[in-house]
């Protein structure tokens, strides 16, 4: 399958953010990493990828300079990232009416290259997901980034960090009553991301008592979408530039891997 790929570059680091004195005001995803905006090195492996046919970059516009071998489409900034994708989404839709799915791209994700992207993309089975959640064990996380400090989730005989690359039906984006509003909704509210995920799915999660495939399931059912969750053997579809510590671990080895 091919995909329409969604960017969001909409963030903006603010002053008291570890990432505010790299950007100074400007989008996260032109930081320069290693001789290069931060959201070129995705672009490049969006290139690269055989499972990607354009590209749609929200938030930001064609004086970013930003190069990709295939078509690129750009959607200003929409404020929030909800906004932000379904932005994304409509444009997906205008270009290619046929288009059913989306490739949702992190663009702070430097380490990513072509092959893991396809991997990612390769999950998705068109005929009975909505959506692929990607998860990377937390010791395949630490053997290739030791010193990241990602934030885990305990599941039954592992701990997971989330990926960001995720392949979803366009149609649950633009819905204004399907799951991505609720989890909008939901996101400063312990108790109502409780409600979505189910109290059982949760208190299961916390006794560690979930594998991944059935935590999806559960959320899934409750939420009212065919999600799967899948084990990602890449830590870079992890490996995303929240803080400054971040940026020095792909930074350095960005620019190593350009040495060799």
């Amino acid at each position: 399958m091919k995909f329409d790929a969604l960017v969001s570059a909409g963030g903006i680091p603010q002053p008291g953010e570890t990432l505010f004195e790299h950007s100074q005001g400007r989008s996260k995803a032109l930081i320069d990493v290693a001789g290069k905006p931060m959201v070129q090195w995705v672009l490049d492996a969006l290139s690269g990828s055989d499972s990607v046919r354009s590209v749609v970059l929200v938030g930001l516009d064609e004086s970013s300079g930003l190069q990709l071998k295939k078509p690129l489409s750009y959607v200003p900034n929409h404020g929030g990232m909800l906004d932000n994708l379904r932005a994304g989404a409509r444009k997906i839709a205008e270009l290619n009416p046929k288009a059913e799915y989306t490739l949702i791209v992190a663009s702070d994700i430097p380490t990513v290259t072509p092959d893991m992207v396809d991997w990612v993309a390769s999950q998705l089975r068109s005929d009975q997901d909505d959506l692929v959640y990607n998860a990377i064990e937390r010791a395949v996380m630490e053997k290739r980034f030791p010193n990241s400090m990602r934030t885990f989730t305990k599941l039954k005989g592992m701990q997971v960090c989330g990926g960001d690359i995720t392949p979803a039906a366009l149609h649950i984006i633009l819905s204004h009553a399907g799951p991505w509003e609720k989890l909008m909704a939901a996101r400063k509210n312990v108790l109502k991301q409780a409600a979505l995920v189910g109290f059982d799915t949760l208190i299961l999660m916390l006794l560690r008592a979930l594998t991944i495939d059935e935590a999806a399931r559960r959320a899934s059912k409750n939420m009212g979408l065919r999600g799967r969750g899948v084990l990602c053997p890449y830590a870079e579809v992890g490996m995303d530039v929240d803080k400054a510590h971040h940026l020095e671990i792909v930074r350095r080895d960005l620019e190593s891997h350009s040495k060799k």
